[in-house]
């Protein structure tokens, strides 16, 4: 079970346990109950402590963050390109044609669920930071423990925790950079599409025009919200649809097997060591071979 420990500071003396873990380690109100439900969950000098004990300076608060037993994800056993992972975090660079959960919808879809589970037992819980459509290729990030998922979560559409996207686009964008800023709901005639409406949550995002063909425009894409779709949507209302896109696009592109999108910067800050983290995954060759038209 992985843990961590806090060492108190003068300037933390005479605060309780609670006060200590919900402002200085970040825990929410669920992760304290689950720990306080725990025989080891939360110890103070070695030892079982209140969450209304006082602390003093020198004393070490030690916490279990690791999840408790879970009901079980069928491994699969499908290659997983890991860009990194130590003992809190994976960032995976992921494929095409990998789901990152697995769906009523498409039961046979291989799933970045599936995968993990095979490489990490059976009994692990899921977290996903970020999801990436089924199409989407490219970076993302998994908590290894609901503590770090809560923070990492804190961390998005902020200047902590950035991704930068690559896709392309049918058409030449007027003007080559901007900012799409039009709302997103669900497609009342539709399980899965999704639509701009005046009703619909707040979505940004930010774009800049990097090449153009003679066909298409290959555009960075910064969104400043994460709605569902949200990246293949606002280039389609703006009339420049991603190629391969079925869903928002003109339907099967007979160069591309899926929407031309690709998670290509992704930056974090760690939330237990404070270090920056920054990866790149270059663009896929399916995505190269559109700029060759």
């Amino acid at each position: 079970m992985r843990t961590l420990a806090f060492t108190i500071s003068r300037e933390q003396s005479g605060k309780t346990v609670k006060e200590v873990l919900r402002r200085e380690m970040g825990l929410s109100s669920h992760q304290l109950a689950r720990l306080k439900r725990r025989p080891d969950g939360i110890l103070l000098n070695g030892a079982p402590a209140f969450v209304t004990r006082s602390v003093e300076a020198g004393d070490v608060l030690q916490i279990e963050i690791g999840d408790p037993p879970a009901q079980a994800i069928a491994p699969l056993n499908i290659p997983l390109h890991v860009a990194y992972e130590d003992e809190d975090l994976l960032i995976l660079d992921k494929s095409a044609g990998m789901a990152v959960h697995a769906s009523s919808l498409t039961p046979d879809t291989p799933t970045v669920a599936g995968a993990l589970a095979a490489r990490w037992g059976e009994g692990f819980i899921f977290h996903p930071v970020n999801r990436l459509d089924k199409g989407t290729t490219g970076l993302m990030a998994v908590a290894k423990s609901g503590y770090i998922h809560d923070r990492l979560r804190r961390q998005l559409h902020s200047g902590e925790f950035y991704r930068e996207y690559l896709a392309v686009a049918r058409g030449h964008l007027k003007p080559p950079c901007g900012r799409i800023d039009l709302p997103i709901g669900r497609d009342e005639s539709s399980a899965i599409r999704r639509c701009i409406r005046p009703d619909g949550d707040h979505a940004a995002t930010v774009y800049e025009t990097v090449r153009r063909t003679g066909r298409y425009s290959l555009v960075r894409l910064l969104p400043e919200t994460g709605r569902t779709h949200q990246l293949r949507l606002h280039l389609a209302s703006v009339g420049h649809p991603l190629e391969g896109d079925w869903l928002y696009g003109e339907g099967d592109s007979p160069l591309i097997g899926r929407p031309a999108l690709h998670s290509h910067v992704l930056y974090l800050r760690h939330p237990i060591t404070g270090e920056a983290l920054r990866f790149t995954a270059p663009l896929p060759p399916d995505m190269e071979s559109l700029l060759l038209i």
